[in-house]
């Protein structure tokens, strides 16, 4: 009886050997009432076949008889679906008890129902053919399994005409969401049937409509099967939304908004910033939460501080485990970056570093403090003692990998140029095309764009050869931080306790294969003779330590560029509008979206963490970087200028860096 039901649960074709699977073969509509029997056979047996319905013809290369089979009521039979449900590893009391709840509530009828959805049209109501509903079994009695996985079963009633599963609608009628993993269905001639969900499915209470979930065979739009074709439509319109009011966090409307929530005016006037994203300052789009204005400026959009959630799809928060190690690193990063100051208001005296011997504690020993000022300083941050390394030693700083092979490393040219190449930051260093290198800034605002490089200040470096050679034979190499840096000079350096200058360093290639720098360039937005100053390798003490200043101007833009660009703005910030017209044009059942889905897990979350104490104003980067306030500005006139997506991939970028080349 079984084989029987699988059987009858395909259609006509797939379970005879009558009818061979071809294209040839027509059944239903117009061409079921066709007939190739010859004109006298016809006659003979019109009678007959007029008295019974034919459900399937042949179609051969020449005349044969018909195959008449009569036709069969549907027979019912049921497949029977595992339904994987992840838990929580760590619950609050609230949530245990809710938990309980909805353990007792499932029991008494408010329980988990869910009904499969078919690829065909059933005729009579010319809607996509449903089963029964059926309701998820066992969450009472498995409400206590300590199990990071739960698996529940449910069974579906389900005719012979039903054909092959498409989807399958969820609509949890208990007080609080869960995370559904996968189904898979069984019980169908097809074989097992996989619905890959790992999404939150919420409460009635604040999706009051059905989850609908795909199975995981892929299909472009025009391939979409008729009865998924509704769905797939109603599917993407709840996610994109309305763009009205404010999301909250059981939502997953991805939708479109700019950068109007870095700032926060009602601060005050040095937390003001601008809108980024628009034509006065271009930037990438982000996911748009709906919170109300400000009350100071009805343009910029009202904050939430870190670690209170803001809005973005509730299948784009991190998970549980993600959710831990993040919390943590992030404590420790916002403690480096406001210990300083923290310290510096309760003791004054331990505001600046005096010496290099100070640097090194901080890797070896953390920030020092006398005991009244320790235990003052827990009082204002509690969150201290979950990592606090000892009562000495409030908090130590991670070592750099190459300090602890080297103490005087960072002083030397060689490791200063192998960071250009093995550093955090490897995608700025371009092969000189031409000497002396040219700024591309209007020279009425700017000055002459000619570098204050001469060929005097680096012949002596290059093994014998000319410039021209060097260039000729690929030897030379510019970092150029020039004209990103230069038009925000005045800015930067009006700032107490900043200095900048815009840099070009030059590197030659040396006969061992290593890069070594030759000159550098500080520039600063001034139209003298001392705005611009070229200093090479020192000869004596006194050279040495201006050198060193100016290498270590240079890896402070170098580190503002990784960080404002290459890191925050071309890794993270460019993507996220990618993220979010993916969802909003791409159905889950596109190909494309299945390749693209793993790699955008997690960026809107990281991004809107950003936005919250990384990028925003007074955050980690302003404090942190020698740009400070003007930090933003810096990565917006980037991406205006400079940001283009045919160039942001392999081997393209190394094409425009001229740094694919051939000896």
């Amino acid at each position: 009886m079984a084989a029987l039901r699988g059987s009858l649960s395909c259609p006509l074709h797939q379970r005879s050997s009558l009818f061979p699977q071809s294209s040839l073969f027509l059944s239903g509509g117009e061409q079921s009432r066709l007939n190739l029997l010859p004109l006298k056979q016809r006659k003979l047996v019109s009678g007959k076949a007029r008295r019974s319905r034919v459900t399937g013809t042949m179609i051969v290369d020449r005349p044969v008889a018909s195959a008449l089979v009569e036709k069969e009521n549907p027979v019912k039979f049921k497949v029977r679906a595992a339904i994987t449900i992840k838990r929580k590893k760590k619950q609050s009391m609230k949530e245990k008890m809710e938990t309980q709840l909805d353990a007792f509530g499932d029991r008494i009828g408010q329980s988990i129902v869910l009904e499969l959805v078919g690829t065909e049209i059933d005729p009579r109501t010319k809607r996509a053919k449903t089963s029964k509903e059926a309701i998820l079994k066992d969450w009472f009695n498995k409400k206590d399994l300590k199990t990071a996985k739960v698996v529940y079963s449910a069974e579906f009633m389900v005719d012979s005409s039903f054909g092959e599963p498409g989807a399958i609608t969820v609509l949890n009628r208990h007080n609080k969401e869960f995370f559904l993993e996968s189904i898979v269905v069984e019980g169908f001639s097809c074989g097992p049937v996989h619905f890959t969900c790992d999404s939150w499915v919420q409460s009635i209470k604040d999706q009051p409509k059905k989850r609908i979930f795909f199975t995981n065979k892929p299909y472009l739009p025009s391939e979409t099967p008729p009865g998924l074709k509704e769905l797939r439509e109603r599917d993407l319109k709840e996610i994109r939304g309305d763009g009205k009011g404010e999301r909250k966090l059981t939502d997953r409307v991805y939708d479109f908004d700019v950068y109007n929530d870095l700032g926060n005016p009602d601060k005050g006037s040095e937390y003001v910033r601008p809108v980024l994203g628009g034509d006065e300052k271009p930037y990438p789009r982000r996911c748009r939460t709906g919170r109300q204005p400000s009350n100071t400026d009805s343009r910029i959009e009202s904050r939430i501080e870190y670690p209170v959630p803001t809005y973005v799809p509730r299948d784009e928060a991190f998970e549980e485990t993600k959710q831990e190690t993040l919390a943590e690193g992030a404590l420790k990063a916002m403690l480096h970056n406001f210990m300083p100051s923290i310290v510096a208001s309760i003791d004054p005296s331990a505001n600046d570093l005096k010496c290099f011997h100070e640097f090194d504690n901080l890797f070896k020993e953390g920030i020092k403090l006398k005991k009244g000022i320790e235990d003052n300083l827990l009082k204002k941050i509690p969150l201290m003692n979950k990592i606090q390394d000892s009562t000495e030693a409030l908090l130590r700083y991670d070592t750099p990998h190459i300090i602890t092979k080297d103490k005087f490393a960072w002083l030397r040219d060689d490791e200063f140029a192998r960071q250009t190449l093995a550093g955090i930051n490897p995608v700025n260093i371009e092969r000189l095309q031409e000497f002396p290198p040219v700024s591309k800034l209007d020279p009425a605002v700017y000055g002459p764009p000619e570098s204050a490089i001469k060929e005097a200040h680096i012949v002596g470096q290059l093994d014998g050869m000319t410039v021209k050679q060097a260039i000729e034979e690929n030897r030379l190499f510019i970092l150029d931080f020039h004209d990103i840096y230069l038009p925000f000079l005045d800015r930067i350096n009006a700032m107490d306790g900043r200095k900048a200058y815009a840099t070009r360093t030059i590197f030659f290639l040396t006969s061992l294969g290593t890069l070594k720098p030759i000159a550098i360039e500080l520039s600063l937005p001034l139209m003298t003779s001392r705005a611009k100053r070229v200093l090479t390798p020192p000869s004596d003490a006194t050279s040495n330590w201006l050198w060193q200043l100016a290498k270590a101007h240079v890896s402070a833009n170098d580190a503002g560029v990784h960080q404002l660009v290459n890191h925050w703005l071309r890794t993270h910030a460019c993507i996220e509008p990618f993220i979010i017209s993916a969802h909003r044009q791409l159905s889950i059942m596109h190909p494309i979206f299945k390749l693209l889905k793993p790699h955008m897990r997690y960026n809107m979350e990281i991004n809107a963490i950003a936005r919250q104490f990384l990028i925003n104003a007074g955050g980690v980067i302003e404090s942190s970087f020698t740009p400070g306030p003007v930090s933003l500005d810096i990565s917006s006139a980037f991406y205006e200028e400079h940001w283009r997506f045919d160039q942001e991939g392999l081997p393209a970028d190394l094409i425009r860096r001229f740094a694919i080349f051939c000896y």
